[in-house]
């Protein structure tokens, strides 16, 4: 089977990415974009409420989950932030606006790639079409900005250091 991975054409597994220090750097451009977007007021402003995740932890629910449902609260929530943010794409924003959508949206796309290679199930949309109750509304990019940072640093944070394969010592 090893040797499968090593011919022409073939990617090979992705290695556990384990070290929260990766997580670290996307949480630093996170907090980075939400200053950016509250020094910038009134050229950063737009007319629109997001849909974002909800960011608190109970931690005693949290530890009750089991990895599946953690996964799943956590790439739901990365979902709706994606599309939030994604939808600024579209509106004629400043420089300093766009540079941070663009990179936050490369940013999520780079988290669900460590998450993938701590094998972290992927989103799966739920079946209702509902809207979800983990979610809540903000009014302005840098509380959306905010919301962004908050999860990174709660909920993704915590289902990366309790993903199985990170805890069996592999980095």
């Amino acid at each position: 089977m090893v040797l499968e991975w090593t011919r022409p054409g073939l990617s090979s597994p992705l290695r556990p990415i384990c070290d929260l220090r990766v997580l670290d750097h996307f949480i630093k451009e996170a907090w980075d974009a939400e200053a950016a977007m509250r020094a910038c007021k009134d050229a950063c402003s737009i007319a629109t409420n997001f849909t974002v995740p909800l960011t608190r932890v109970d931690f005693d629910v949290w530890e009750a989950m089991n990895i599946e449902e953690k996964a799943q609260e956590v790439q739901s929530g990365l979902h709706v932030l994606n599309e939030a943010i994604g939808s600024l794409q579209a509106s004629n924003q400043s420089y300093v606006l766009q540079s941070h959508v663009d990179a936050s949206i490369s940013n999520i796309a780079s988290i669900r790639q460590v998450l993938r290679s701590v094998s972290i199930p992927e989103y799966v949309p739920p079946a209702s079409g509902g809207e979800d109750e983990e979610t809540q509304k903000v009014s302005s990019i840098s509380e959306l900005f905010q919301v962004h940072s908050n999860f990174l640093r709660g909920k993704v944070r915590h289902l990366l250091a309790s993903a199985p394969v990170c805890k069996q010592g592999v980095s």
